[in-house]
C-alpha cells in the first residue's frame, strides 16, 4: 500500500549456541504506516530489539542468521519498494542511517567518549550526504535547536546582544560572532559533560540529522527520571509530526507505550502475540501475557497488597513439537487484579510503626563535595545533600525519590558511612554512626545493608553466586563451620526463590532478576535490621520488577526488616512505602504518608513528578488520539 513505510513479512531470525539453536524471532508480520508511531512491547528476550537490528541490517554473522523473511521498505510513494534483506552491506549503507536511523538504548554507549558532540555528529551526516563541513556542521546545529539543546536564532541573539551591550551598540558582526560562539560551544563539549536526557537528544538529533523516513527507538526512556522521560517522549512525538516521520518504539514498559503509541505489537519469545490500537490494548487486552504485563506495573492510584505476575494470568506449556503453548488462567484473574488495601488499613499501620523509637534518625545532614580553584586549593563546596532531618521507624518502608542528581543515593551512602558527611547527626538505635571507629562501625554494619542497583555490577563475576552470598559470613562471623555456612546459603537462595543446587554457577548463567536477587540473598545473610534498596528495580522488566518488589514485602514481614526505598519512579515508591521523602538539589521538598503526598501533594516539584508518571491510562490515550 503507498501509506506503507516498512512491512516486514514471516521474519526469522535464528542465533546458533553451543548448546541449541534460540529462534529470537519467529515469524512476526506487521505494518508501518506513513506518520505513525508502532509501539513494540515486550520483556526482555522476547526478540524486540533483534527485530529492530534485522531492519537496520545489523544482525551479527555469526552467531547470527536470518533464516527467512521479508522486510519491504519504501521511502515515499513514487518509489518501488525495496526488500532490506535482499541488499548486499555496502547497498544497505544508502538506506542505514539515512533513510532508516536509530536510537540505541544506552546513550552513553552509542556515543565515543574520546570525541567531542560536534565530531560525531558531523561525521554522522557527512557519512549520508555529499555535502562541505561547513554545511554538515549548519545541518548539525539546526538538528541540535530542534531537540532544544541549542537555543533558537532569535533567543541567542538576544542573548549575544545583552552580553556585549556596553558603552557602544554591538554591530551586527559582532553579535552574529557571538550567536555563533554560543552554537559552537555545544559542539565542543564531551559526552562526560553532559546529563543522561542531554545525551538521549544528542542521539535523537544524530538520528534526525539525515531526515530519516522511519525512526527506529530501542529502549530510549528506560534508564531516565520521569520527568526527563516524558520530555523525551514530547520531543519524539513533536519530531514525528513535523517530519511525518514513521517511528518503531520499543519498550518493555507498557505505561511508556501508553504515551507514545498509535498501534501496539506485544512480542513473547519470538512471536507477536496481540496486535492492535493503543485504546484496545489498553482497554481491551485480549491475551493474558498482555493482561499480565499490563497488570505488573505499579498503579499509583490504587494501593496493591502485591503486584500480579504475567505468571499469573497464563500456564506455559511446550507441547511434543516443540510449540509454545499458552493457557489462561481465567479463574484467577478476577482475584490477582482485586487484591487492595482498604485506606484504614493503610492508616493503622501508619499508626502502629509510629509508636516505636526510630531506628534511624537524621538529623541536618550535610555532605559537600570539594570545588578545586587556583593551585588544587578548594575554592567552595558542592552540597551534594543539604540540611536534611528525617527518621525511619523499625518495620517501616521509607520511601526517597527525586531525579538523578538530586541527592538520594549521596544519602544513602553517607547513612552506611560509604561517604563521610560534612556535618549533622545520624543516630541507629541511639548510636551516633557519624562518631564510630572503624572496628565499631564494622560490627554496626551487620545490622545495616544495601541492595545495589546494577545486579551484575555489585556481583564479582569471578567468584560462584554461592561464594558471594557466604562472603559477609566469612568476614562478620569467621567461627561459623563451612557446613554451617552452606545451609546458611541454601536456605537463602531458597528463600529468594532460587535452587540451592544452583550454588556453584556464576553470575552470567543468570538473568538481571535472578542476580538482584542474589543480592538481596546476600544482604539478608546476617540477619540485618536495615536495608537500603538503592534503584534496585530500575533497570528490571516490568514483570521481573513486580516479582522482585512482591518479594522485598514477603521478607520485610517474616524477618521485620527495616527498608529506605530509593527510585525516580514514584509509582514503584508508593507501592513500596508507608511514607515518601521528596528530594531535589539537595534538600527535603516534602515528606508524609504515600497516600497523602501522591494524592495531595503540597509543592509544585512533586506536583511535576507526579505529573510525570507514564500510567497507562485509556482516557489520556483517547484524548491524546483526538
Amino acid at each position: 500500500m503507498s501509506d506503507t513505510v516498512l512491512s516486514v513479512r514471516n521474519l526469522r531470525v535464528h542465533f546458533q549456541t553451543d548448546e541449541q539453536l534460540v529462534k529470537a524471532v519467529d515469524g512476526i508480520n506487521f505494518d508501518l504506516k506513513r506518520g505513525q508511531t508502532l509501539g513494540i512491547v515486550g520483556e526482555s528476550g522476547s526478540g524486540k530489539s533483534v527485530t529492530s537490528l534485522a531492519a537496520m541490517g545489523l544482525i551479527p554473522s555469526p552467531p547470527g542468521k536470518i533464516a527467512e523473511g521479508e522486510i519491504w521498505f519504501r521511502s515515499d510513494e513514487n518509489s518501488e519498494p525495496v526488500d532490506l534483506l535482499s541488499l548486499s552491506s555496502k547497498q544497505m549503507q544508502r538506506y542505514r542511517g539515512g533513510e532508516i536511523a536509530m536510537i540505541f538504548q544506552e546513550p552513553m554507549s552509542a556515543l565515543n567518549p574520546v570525541y567531542t558532540i560536534g565530531f560525531q555528529l558531523l561525521e554522522a551526516i557527512c557519512q549520508h550526504r555529499n555535502i562541505s563541513k561547513a554545511e554538515a556542521k549548519r545541518q548539525a546545529i539546526a538538528a541540535l535547536q530542534e531537540v532544544k539543546l541549542i537555543a533558537p536564532d532569535a533567543e541567542l541573539e538576544k542573548s549575544a546582544i545583552e552580553e556585549l551591550s556596553g558603552e557602544s551598540e554591538p554591530s551586527q558582526r559582532e553579535i552574529l560572532q557571538q550567536v555563533n560562539r554560543q552554537k559552537s560551544a555545544f559542539l565542543d563539549r564531551y559526552p562526560h559533560q553532559l546529563s543522561g536526557g542531554q545525551i538521549q537528544r544528542v542521539t535523537i538529533a544524530m538520528a534526525i540529522a539525515c531526515d530519516p523516513t522511519v525512526l527506529i527507538a530501542d529502549e530510549p526512556t528506560t534508564a531516565l527520571d520521569v520527568t526527563v522521560q516524558a520530555r523525551i517522549l514530547d520531543l519524539i512525538r513533536e519530531l514525528r509530526d513535523r517530519r511525518q516521520m514513521s517511528i518503531i518504539f520499543i519498550t518493555h514498559d507498557l505505561g511508556v507505550i501508553a504515551e507514545i503509541a498509535d498501534t501496539v505489537a506485544v512480542m513473547y519469545r519470538g512471536k507477536i502475540v496481540e496486535v492492535g490500537t493503543a485504546i484496545d490494548i489498553f482497554s481491551r487486552p485480549q491475551h493474558p501475557y498482555t493482561k499480565g504485563l499490563l497488570a505488573c506495573r505499579p498503579q499509583p492510584d490504587r494501593r496493591m497488597a502485591f503486584l500480579p505476575t504475567v505468571a499469573d494470568f497464563m500456564e506455559v506449556k511446550t507441547t511434543a513439537a516443540g510449540e509454545v503453548e499458552i493457557i489462561e488462567k481465567r479463574s484467577d484473574n478476577a482475584t490477582i487484579v482485586q487484591q487492595e488495601v482498604p485506606a484504614e488499613v493503610i492508616a493503622s499501620r501508619l499508626q502502629e510503626l509510629q509508636l516505636d523509637r526510630p531506628l534511624l534518625d537524621v538529623r541536618n545532614l550535610r555532605v559537600g563535595f570539594p570545588i578545586r580553584g587556583a593551585f588544587g586549593r578548594t575554592q567552595r563546596y558542592f552540597m551534594a545533600v543539604n540540611d536534611v532531618s528525617f527518621n525511619v521507624y523499625p518495620g517501616e518502608t521509607l520511601g526517597l525519590v527525586g531525579e538523578s542528581g538530586c541527592g538520594k543515593t549521596t544519602l544513602a551512602r553517607t547513612l552506611l558511612r560509604l561517604i563521610e558527611p560534612t556535618d549533622g547527626s545520624i543516630k541507629f538505635e541511639d548510636v551516633e554512626v557519624t562518631q564510630l571507629k572503624s572496628n565499631r562501625l564494622r560490627q554496626l554494619r551487620q545490622d545495616m545493608q544495601v541492595i545495589f542497583q546494577d545486579p551484575f555490577g555489585s556481583l564479582n563475576p569471578r567468584m560462584t553466586i554461592g561464594s558471594a552470598v557466604v562472603e559477609p559470613l566469612k568476614i562478620h562471623r569467621p567461627q561459623n563451620s563451612r557446613k554451617e555456612n552452606r545451609d546458611r546459603v541454601a536456605y537463602l537462595l531458597d528463600r529468594v526463590g532460587l535452587d540451592p543446587a544452583w550454588i556453584d554457577r556464576y553470575p552470567h548463567e543468570f538473568s538481571g532478576g535472578q542476580r538482584q536477587r542474589i543480592c538481596i540473598a546476600r544482604s539478608l545473610a546476617l540477619n540485618p535490621k536495615f536495608i537500603i534498596c538503592d534503584e534496585s528495580v530500575s533497570a528490571l522488566d516490568v514483570s521481573v520488577q513486580a516479582q522482585v518488589l512482591n518479594l522485598l514485602k514477603e521478607l520485610q514481614s517474616e524477618f521485620g526488616l527495616t527498608y529506605i526505598f530509593i527510585s525516580h519512579d514514584l509509582s514503584v515508591v508508593k507501592f513500596m512505602s508507608d511514607r515518601i521523602v521528596v528530594m531535589n538539589r539537595g534538600k527535603i521538598e516534602e515528606i508524609g504518608p504515600a497516600e497523602q503526598i501522591y494524592r495531595h501533594p503540597k509543592r509544585d516539584y512533586t506536583k511535576q513528578l507526579i505529573a510525570s508518571i507514564p500510567v497507562g491510562d485509556v482516557s489520556r490515550i483517547r484524548k491524546r488520539a483526538s
